[in-house]
């Protein structure tokens, strides 16, 4: 493990603006070393991995090193984008973590099926949700090596 710190850019796939804000608020307090970006479905999130329109400035808005999906999404749902995503050669290399409400077995072993890295219910509380974030960026930055 070296001791340089990396900075993690991750994207975030979430149609519901609290989620966002609590998601960003969290990985502050958590002081993991990041760079977040925000996807509102999966159309927007594809075009952002795509670098298509608004998002075509790769200095403004990087490749992440890890996505954040909500499964329940106007437009194209997380789970759509996500088999959308591990069929591209490129892309199909950055790491999935499902972030979602839906604790079906059947949506956990689709997103799995589909190559999710992990698969995680949101937490209910501030506090458990900075934890999970503290332990997210712990991990993927600390301990992952990443392409």
């Amino acid at each position: 493990m070296s001791a340089d710190k990396k900075t993690l850019v991750i994207l975030m796939a979430d149609d519901d603006a609290d989620d966002r804000l609590l998601t960003q608020e969290a990985l502050v307090e958590s002081r993991v070393l990041n760079e977040l970006h925000f996807a509102e479905d999966g159309v927007q999130l594809m075009e952002y991995l795509r670098g298509e329109g608004e998002y075509a400035d790769r200095d403004k808005y990087p490749l992440p090193g890890l996505i954040l999906l909500d499964l329940n999404m106007p437009k194209m749902d997380g789970r759509e984008a996500l088999a959308l995503l591990k069929q591209d050669s490129v892309l199909r290399r950055i790491p999935v973590v499902i972030l979602t409400t839906s604790k079906a077995e059947e949506d956990m072993l689709k997103g799995y099926d589909l190559g999710a890295a992990s698969y995680i219910t949101k937490p209910v509380t501030f506090d458990v949700l900075v934890e999970l974030m503290r332990t997210l960026g712990k991990y993927w930055v600390e301990f992952v090596e990443l392409p």
